[in-house]
């Protein structure tokens, strides 16, 4: 018997799981759990009919693939996610090898041709081919025959950019400023107090109107508030210690040594860039560009987090609309979440929870859902679990929990999570009244792009050719805090060397010095040290950086900053 004669075609204007509902719902049952009857064919079994049904959407939809049921895939019966919940964020999890980046590209492709932006990160440095037209092979056309998919080989627009222009992409830089010292006490592995301290250096430079654009402005921050005029500058509003200023400015030096700096610095990426739509109509595919980086873990998913806390920032509320304004794809999000401290954990969770009210859909995508916190899994409405292995006590119990957190369904999911083969998976998605599907063992479709890179020179043509090249290739140092507090520290010495040389001529001819003369310099020399040195010094600097730049900095969750006009 064929799956055309098991699940009746969609009629005209009907989808084809609505299709197979509406017209197997309308034949007798056998009773129990035996097939539903139409006429002389055997249809689905009941379980396989109520899946169908919650798939039935009417809206506009993303096809992930179709329904596997007692090994056989049912091609009429698809799986969908309507496209309003994709803001509503997702998981897709699963082992190495399952095929979780061929998932990301299938949606990727699908949300683009809606007119939705994507960003995902590109750890391995095989999602480039996104951008070019798929190649037709025996193992394409066996897919697509299987989930009666229409395969038409297509590229879609696309971004490549690279952290701090180290690889192919157009350099993506942040400020220290903009950072914010909950992120950068995250890449820096800065234990919490080390962390509150850290906090305290960024509130005395946006105090000062001392601007942290790279690295070396933080580094001279912190050296001068533990000299002897900086100390006094923070009684007010708590010290820092000498302990602490070294453990940060050793964690600053190791960062640089292996080559951070590029990171940091402007011209700082504008996050709406994210936010393009091609002149056809399609979402622009940004793809972050990793593989230079993917031995700096730590680096690259806090880069992830910042980018969303800036988006976070800046974006409007939108509330629920049509379509996401953009989805984004957190890739080893894991690496996100280990080590975290509780107020970084905080910072996600209610980043997460907000955004989507932003018109933001967020996927993480990881091995299992125990590398997500509860408080974020529990805001992760559409869920993609390819295979997991259970070759340990710690994959069992891995495995076990996975099963936990799905909706009850006729399956056995211990049993089918070890057995799906790459390009299946296990999806319970949201409905269009926002209730979570029937779990859906599915055969997911083929990407329509290229499964793996483009070519190298491909790829550099596209990077040179994109309109954002200009506007952020070459990197700026512009006058920050590193050179306010070097020009400072010059004038003081200055200042002093002058105070000590007056002193002596004045010394040596005491006894001939009109007393006028000597009551004078000593009050000139006080006058001078006075503006570069302690509280006056900076107080003044304060103003003056104050009138030069006349905006205000605007902290976030994260204590990520904007300036403001």
């Amino acid at each position: 018997m064929s799956d055309s004669e098991t699940v009746p075609s969609a009629t005209a204007g009907t989808t084809p799981a609505a299709a197979a509902a509406q017209t197997m719902g309308s034949a007798p049952a056998a009773g129990g759990n035996s097939p539903e009857v139409i006429g002389s064919a055997v249809a689905l079994p009941k379980e396989a009919l109520e899946i169908a049904s919650g798939y039935a959407f009417t809206g506009p939809a993303l096809d992930l693939g179709a329904l596997l049921w007692d090994a056989r895939c049912l091609p009429d019966v698809q799986i969908r996610i309507p496209l309003p919940m994709l803001n509503r964020h997702g998981l897709v999890a699963g082992a190495t090898g399952t095929g979780k980046t061929k998932t990301l590209q299938l949606v990727a492709e699908q949300l683009s041709a809606q007119g939705v932006p994507v960003f995902f990160a590109d750890i391995k440095g095989d999602v480039s081919g996104i951008s070019a037209p798929g190649v037709p092979n025996d193992k394409v056309q066996g897919r697509a025959a299987d989930v009666h998919q229409e395969w038409v080989a297509t590229g879609f627009p696309s971004e490549f950019y690279a952290l701090g222009g180290m690889g192919h992409g157009i350099p993506v830089r942040a400020t220290i400023t903009s950072f914010g010292p909950v992120l950068l006490s995250k890449v820096l592995q800065l234990n919490q107090t080390q962390e509150q301290s850290l906090g305290l250096i960024f509130h005395y430079a946006d105090q000062k109107g001392l601007e942290l654009v790279d690295l070396k402005d933080l580094r001279a921050v912190v050296t001068f508030l533990t000299s002897d005029e900086g100390k006094a500058e923070l009684k007010g509003i708590g010290g820092l210690s000498t302990a602490t200023a070294g453990v940060i400015l050793r964690s600053l030096t190791a960062f640089e040594a292996q080559g951070m700096s590029p990171f940091f610095g402007e011209p700082e990426f504008d996050t709406g860039e994210l936010l393009r739509v091609a002149g056809d109509g399609r979402g622009v595919v940004s793809v972050l560009e990793l593989p230079e980086v993917q031995d700096k873990p730590q680096l690259f998913s806090t880069f992830l987090m910042w980018l969303l806390a800036d988006l976070f920032h800046d974006l409007p509320e939108v509330g629920d609309s049509e379509k996401p304004k953009l989805v984004f794809f957190f890739d080893e999000a894991h690496l996100l979440f280990n080590d975290a401290s509780k107020a970084f954990l905080d910072s996600i969770t209610q980043t997460v929870r907000l955004i989507r009210s932003k018109g933001v859909g967020v996927f993480f995508v990881t091995q299992t859902p125990k590398d997500v916190p509860a408080d974020v899994l529990g805001q992760l409405g559409n869920r993609v679990q390819h295979a997991l292995r259970a070759f340990t006590p710690d994959d069992q119990k891995a495995l076990k929990a996975t099963v936990k957190t799905f909706p009850n369904s006729p399956y056995d999911l211990e049993e089918v999570l070890t057995g799906l083969g790459t390009g299946e998976a296990v999806i319970t998605v949201l409905s269009e009244k926002g209730a979570p599907t029937p779990v859906a063992v599915t055969r997911l479709r083929a990407p329509e792009s290229l499964m793996g890179p483009v070519d190298a020179g491909a790829l550099d043509a596209a990077v040179k050719g994109s309109s954002l090249y200009g506007r952020y290739a070459q990197a700026v140092d512009r006058e920050s805090a590193y050179e306010k507090l070097t020009v400072a520290e010059a004038a003081r010495s200055s200042a002093a060397a002058g105070q000590s040389a007056s002193r002596e001529p004045a010394a040596s001819g005491a006894a001939s010095a009109p007393a006028k003369g000597r009551g004078k310099a000593p009050k000139e020399d006080a006058s001078v040290v006075e503006q570069v040195v302690g509280s006056g010094m900076f107080k003044s600097l304060a103003r003056s950086v104050g009138t030069q730049i006349g905006r205000e900095i605007t902290r976030s969750l994260f204590g990520t900053a904007r300036r403001k006009r």
